[in-house]
Formats: C-alpha cells, structure tokens, sequence
C-alpha cells in the first residue's frame, strides 16, 4: 500500500520520502531524504505536504518511501 504524500496524517517525522524542490517542478527532479519537520499546517494539500528534510531540502512530498515510527 503506498501513502498519499498529499495528506498530511501520512507523513511523520523521520520518515524517508521522496520530495519535489520549487526549482525542480518544471523538470520534475526529485530529492529522496527523511522528514525533520512537517512545513505544512493544513491536512491536506493537492502538489504535496511540504517538508524539511534531515538534509535541509525544503519540498513537497510526491511519495513515501517509508514510514517512520518516531512520534
């Protein structure tokens, strides 16, 4: 089953998602890192929860790679 990175309930910290940089979207380059932090306050968001990676990339998740037991 693969989680929708476009709900924010999906995503937790410490999870390895692979996300879409601002600069990125017209190529549609992604980054593949694990979440330090959940930018986005809403639920849901229709390109993508954005995140901060442990990497200090700031993106829009596109997909969970996996899911994180941290709480």
């Amino acid at each position: 089953m693969m989680l929708d990175g476009k709900f924010r309930d999906n995503i937790k910290r410490g999870s390895r998602v692979k996300v879409i940089q601002k600069v990125d979207q017209k190529t549609g380059n992604v980054t593949e890192g694990v979440v330090r932090e959940i930018l986005t306050n809403s639920k849901s968001h229709p390109h993508g929860i954005k995140v901060l990676l442990e990497n200090g990339v700031i993106g829009r998740v596109k997909e969970i790679v996996e899911v994180s037991n941290i709480k």
